[in-house]
């Protein structure tokens, strides 16, 4: 990111980089551009250890790390029984990478071709991806969950000439390829067990079917090939599918640079939160990886040699594999910190007066220290020794960062987690569109609970007036709908050039379609999305979130929906 000219800010959590833009026709106008006040434009270059690509980052880290574990999963033995994890180092995962990339190069897949992956996350899903990496295909990927017609649309749409898949979804795949077959014309991949009918069924269309022992050993014994083609920073790394609210899934075009920064930008904050992460950090696999969330926090693992234990693909057992593997980061979408939150109140209720007792004076206690700036690992260690180092036990006893993402966290939640994890909770805000990761809250001040901080160092923040709501930018305190801009942003919507230009702006800067407003310090509290707003009769209008925040923190309330 070039180094912009600084301008007095009245925040002390932002940086001015650009005065307010006045209101021009029928163009509203726009407050000023902010950066993070941390950020040194000669320091925060957008690379990590000097890798733009993705490629470059995974091949450091097997060059520092190579006999650290890499991937694991948990094999299941002859008595049916799960074993505990099983990892392959980085140079050995640097091996299968390259017998598939060579596997991909010797059934004639050339530089940015699309190739699709479709079920549960496992190793061979992220090796899958980490070979197209290496010779520049991109990446399709599809969540398991879909059905065969949202399959062949992204398929049609993608053109994807080879598709990647678990043995479970090839009965999925086979109607969706029957209409497909002259685009996927490389056939079908698949991992784990076979399934004997669907396979029949696929090559019934002249397509060519591989296990993915056989892929592996087709590439080891391929010879001749050229050396495969390097991406560069801007190329494609992958298109994220996202539905939207209305009509066909939208491809998210994001760039090896994007991705990249965008781990840049969150290391480049850990270390100014005084949290370093390196090979001896462990994450569980279990969000789907085909959302840009996981993706990212995977590729952030595997950019400082961390390893990533994959979960059984089961959600009911999720709690035993964190158990098995004692990650050291966790991260997870608000319903899962619902349920943590919801699981511990029900246990304290039913524990008796003076358990109840214990737990709202320790809760008490530490969040009082913590909320005048003691760390929470100083803010009571009566409280943690009593309490919540029980709570810290059951997601394995040696997490150090929880991450919390995908959508809103209730403020009550994230209090909550922020006294009773005994470690830093952070709460992010991005899309797909941003690489999931544009602002990040400070979790050692308490008083930005509810908030999502400051923009990361790859990231240009800048909020645009809403007349029919009046929100406006220059208001004392600021709020808009939030813009922003940098090297983690989307390249285009694949094939939909005007859904792009209404997305992103002359100025460069993405519409996010959230409604924001800056706090005192310039930290940023998300109120609501624009399309989520809705007017009564007498003119007032409806926060439709806000309202939804509150009825889901009800007792037996597990799914609501407010419509208007």
């Amino acid at each position: 990111m070039a180094p912009q000219q600084r301008y007095e800010s009245k925040f002390s959590a932002l940086q001015e980089v650009q005065p307010a833009r006045p209101a021009q026709g029928e163009r509203p106008a726009a407050g000023p551009v902010y950066q993070a006040s941390y950020v040194d434009p000669n320091q925060d270059t957008g690379v990590v250890q000097g890798c733009s690509t993705l490629l470059e980052t995974f091949e450091r880290s097997v060059g520092l790390y190579g006999d650290r574990p890499c991937l694991g999963h948990r094999p299941i033995g002859p008595d049916g029984k799960v074993g505990p994890f099983v990892f392959t180092t980085y140079a050995e995962t640097s091996a299968i990478v390259s017998n598939v990339a060579a596997a991909y190069q010797h059934m004639g897949l050339v530089a940015k071709d699309t190739v699709g992956i479709i079920g549960s996350n496992c190793p061979e899903w992220m090796s899958a991806m980490l070979a197209m990496n290496k010779c520049s295909i991109v990446c399709v990927p599809l969540y398991d969950t879909l059905g065969d017609k949202a399959v062949e649309y992204i398929v049609n749409h993608a053109e994807t000439k080879l598709i990647v898949a678990s043995g479970k979804k090839l009965a999925t795949l086979a109607p969706a390829l029957e209409t497909t077959k002259s685009i996927v014309t490389k056939g079908v991949v698949y991992w784990g067990k076979p399934d004997t009918e669907a396979i029949e069924r696929i090559k019934a269309l002249g397509l060519a079917v591989r296990s993915w022992d056989q892929l592996v050993a087709e590439g080891a014994d391929a010879t001749g090939l050229p050396a495969p083609t390097a991406p560069k920073p801007a190329d494609l790394c992958t298109i994220m599918y996202t539905s939207g609210t209305t009509g066909n899934p939208k491809g998210v075009m994001i760039s090896h640079r994007a991705v990249v920064a965008t781990i840049g930008g969150i290391l480049r904050y850990l270390d100014f939160l005084g949290e370093k992460m390196g090979p001896n950090d462990a994450y569980l696999s279990y969000l789907p990886l085909a959302h840009i969330f996981d993706r990212v926090v995977e590729e952030l693992m595997l950019s400082f040699g961390g390893s990533i234990g994959f979960y059984q693909g089961d959600p009911r057992k999720i709690m035993d594999d964190v158990g098995a593997l004692r990650p050291t980061l966790f991260a997870g979408v608000p319903r899962v910190f619902e349920r943590v939150h919801s699981g511990v109140q029900a246990q304290v209720q039913g524990g008796g007066f003076l358990k109840r007792l214990i737990f709202k004076y320790c809760f008490h206690r530490k969040k009082f220290y913590m909320k005048r700036g003691v760390k929470y690992d100083r803010a009571s260690k009566l409280s943690d020794m009593l309490v919540f180092n029980k709570i810290k036990q059951k997601l394995g006893g040696r997490v150090r960062v929880v991450v919390s993402g995908g959508a809103p966290l209730s403020p009550a939640v994230e209090e909550f987690l922020r006294v009773a994890m005994c470690a830093p909770v952070v709460q992010g805000y991005g899309l797909t569109e941003t690489c999931a990761a544009s602002l990040i809250a400070n979790p050692w001040r308490f008083d930005h609970v509810g908030t999502v901080g400051m923009p990361l160092c790859h990231t240009m923040l800048r909020l645009e007036e809403v007349k029919e709501l009046n929100y406006s930018p220059t208001d004392e305190q600021p709020a808009g709908e939030v813009c922003l801009k940098g090297d983690g942003v989307f390249t285009a919507y694949y094939k939909d050039e005007e859904k792009t230009k209404e997305s992103v702006d002359a100025d460069g800067f993405f519409h996010t379609g959230d409604i924001g407003r800056l706090e005192a310090d310039g930290t940023v509290r998300i109120v609501d999305r624009m399309k989520n707003i809705f007017k009564l009769s007498h003119g007032e209008y409806i926060a439709v979130e806000v309202l939804e925040g509150i009825y889901k923190q009800a007792d037996g309330v597990e799914q609501v929906w407010v419509y208007g």
